[in-house]
């Protein structure tokens, strides 16, 4: 018996082993995201040399930051298999809360406090009329979305684009981490990761669940201290790490601790993963899925307060835009899967990866936006089929 679960979570039969397993089975976690990034990155290189740059690299960071913090958002509420159209007018909403305040020479701190919690309050009347009214998530967001541009507007009136004056808010945006700062950050992402690699392993392990090896382990570790330490070097040779960036990536690493390594996030995707069978298992799927929403609320809030401190204004078309189907193609494209239970904080962040960079690299290239357009239609679309084959593959596996 003991064998056999040894061969199943791949650790007695060689550290590729489990890999290859999960592969067969259709589990292909960030690998093709991965594989997408690189050859996209190749490419606009070949076409531009200045692509990789430190300036230029500096500025992909701050062009996802907004996106991959709603993207977050999203991922967190495509884990319960639901979806949040809302999110990117709830940013917009809570940008022009953050300037109206600031205008009226509120303190900065409170200002952000309070576009947070404008963003939370919204997130939780969604969730309690999904969940308790049983109105569906699509519709509610949807509704919400044509009712907080409505609210934008009405907020902002007739004086339209509104600028910040508050130094500290702009400095989201227009500083960056000292660069022993930024190896710091790196030491300290990689451990983080690899103490809840191994820990998820090890839980999986003694639930005699399939589990990844530890050399699979190991070697996604050194593959993040070698990307990491290659991007912090770059960045630099220009500014640093723009601190919208360290800020993105802190949300990431706590986030994905969370629904990774604890109770709370296990429920998560046990809900996400089948409803009913968390219900039975006693789980409070009701105050789950209003947290859930409340999350979005707030990472919507968040995002919106690093695009207006990014444009340095709030206007009638905060939020608006392509935003929210880059957060939601961020989501999807990292690997999070649209039917609910499988995904992670790092797929938000690899997706925006990708869009910023096919973003990026266009606008170097001077290309129109129905380029744009096509191209990342053509994205979504393929991780999307990826999403679904994939998926039909794991239930013939029985994962």
């Amino acid at each position: 018996m003991s064998t056999n679960i040894q061969q199943q979570n791949g650790s007695s039969a060689g550290p590729f082993s489990g890999f290859r397993a999960r592969i067969a089975s259709g589990d292909l976690g960030l690998i093709p995201v991965i594989i997408a990034l690189i050859v996209i990155w190749i490419m606009f290189q070949s076409v531009n040399g200045n692509f990789l740059s430190g300036r230029n690299l500096s500025n992909l960071i701050l062009q996802i930051a907004e996106i991959g913090m709603l993207g977050i958002g999203e991922t967190f509420v495509l884990l319960l298999g639901e979806i949040d159209l809302s999110i990117g007018a709830v940013s917009g909403v809570a940008a022009a809360v953050l300037v109206l305040l600031s205008v009226a020479g509120v303190n900065p701190w409170i200002c952000i406090i309070a576009s947070v919690a404008s963003g939370g309050l919204i997130g939780l009347f969604q969730g309690f009329w999904v969940t308790v009214i049983g109105v569906p998530a699509f519709i509610v967001t949807l509704a919400g979305s044509l009712g907080y541009q409505g609210i934008l507007l009405a907020m902002l009136g007739s004086t339209g684009t509104v600028p910040i004056s508050n130094k500290t808010l702009l400095n989201l945006t227009s500083t960056y981490v000292t660069p022993w700062l930024g190896w710091v950050t790196v030491i300290v992402v990689v451990v983080l990761y690899a103490i809840g690699s191994f820990l998820m392993q090890k839980n999986r392990e003694n639930r005699h669940l399939p589990a990844q090896s530890t050399g699979s382990t190991l070697m996604r570790s050194l593959l993040l201290v070698i990307v990491s330490a290659v991007v912090i070097g770059v960045l630099n040779t220009y500014r640093g790490l723009p601190v919208a960036g360290f800020i993105l990536l802190v949300f990431v690493v706590l986030f994905a601790f969370i629904t990774q390594s604890t109770v709370y996030g296990r429920h998560i995707y046990a809900l996400g993963g089948n409803k009913e069978a968390a219900r039975r298992a006693g789980i409070n799927t009701r105050a789950i899925k209003i947290s859930i929403f409340t999350l979005a609320g707030f990472m919507g809030a968040i995002g919106g307060i690093i695009g207006a401190s990014r444009l340095g204004s709030a206007s009638p078309a905060s939020g608006g835009g392509n935003l929210l189907m880059d957060s939601i193609a961020a989501a999807v494209i990292g690997g999070t899967s649209l039917f609910g239970g499988r995904g992670s904080m790092w797929n938000a962040l690899a997706g925006a990866l990708v869009i910023g960079s096919v973003e990026n690299g266009m606008d170097l290239l001077s290309a129109p936006s129905s380029t744009k357009y096509i191209v990342e239609g053509g994205i979504l679309l393929i991780a999307v089929t990826i999403d679904t084959v994939t998926r039909r593959r794991r239930t013939q596996a029985g994962r």
